[in-house]
């Protein structure tokens, strides 16, 4: 039986495992400007009065958005 303080387990298959949503937008927001953002990604947070902090609250609420800027976030560590 696992206590609840264990440490979560190991997920060596998931490249965004231990990586926060707010060290995405932060990554992405120095390797494209926010307008290159919105054209890569089709959401308002982008396009309109962009900041970290609404980008945030915003994908934290909208699954399929999130989704898009994690895989346009894993695109841009391959071209590196």
């Amino acid at each position: 039986m696992a206590s609840k303080n264990s440490a979560p387990k190991e997920q060596p298959n998931n490249p965004l495992h231990g990586i926060k949503l707010v060290d995405i937008l932060e990554h992405l927001s120095q390797k494209y400007s926010w307008e290159e953002l919105a054209t890569q990604v089709n959401i308002n947070c982008f396009k309109s009065n962009p900041s970290i902090k609404s980008s945030l609250k915003f994908l934290r609420k909208t699954p399929w958005a999130r989704e898009k800027v994690e895989q346009l976030y894993l695109k841009s560590l391959r071209k590196k």
